[in-house]
């Protein structure tokens, strides 16, 4: 998996990264290439691909269309919080909320 920086993430009874929401959020946001404070479709494949996912386009894709309330075509801010459910499915991390 990508998440390499320890102080970071815990493992969990069942051997999956731990996250907390805050944790998870910086950590998405290091993904925003272009600095706009949103995730594309393409940025959130880059995401699949660093944690070692497999269909990084297709679940790319799933993940923005599951998140994207709006129909944007980004995950915004306040839609970050709709990638959780995603992020522990898709990419095997499990979100805390503390």
């Amino acid at each position: 998996m990508a998440f390499k920086t320890t102080s970071m993430t815990h493992n969990s009874d069942d051997g999956r990264r731990e996250l907390t929401v805050k944790e998870f959020k910086r950590w998405l946001m290091k993904f925003d290439t272009d600095k706009d404070g949103r995730i594309s479709r393409k940025e959130l494949q880059q995401v699949v691909k660093a944690t070692g996912g497999w269909f990084s386009r297709l679940k790319g894709t799933a993940g923005i269309k599951s998140a994207d309330k709006n129909g944007n075509g980004f995950v915004d801010g306040c839609e970050i919080e709709n990638l959780i459910q995603f992020a522990q499915k898709e990419l095997g991390v499990r979100i805390v909320p503390y």
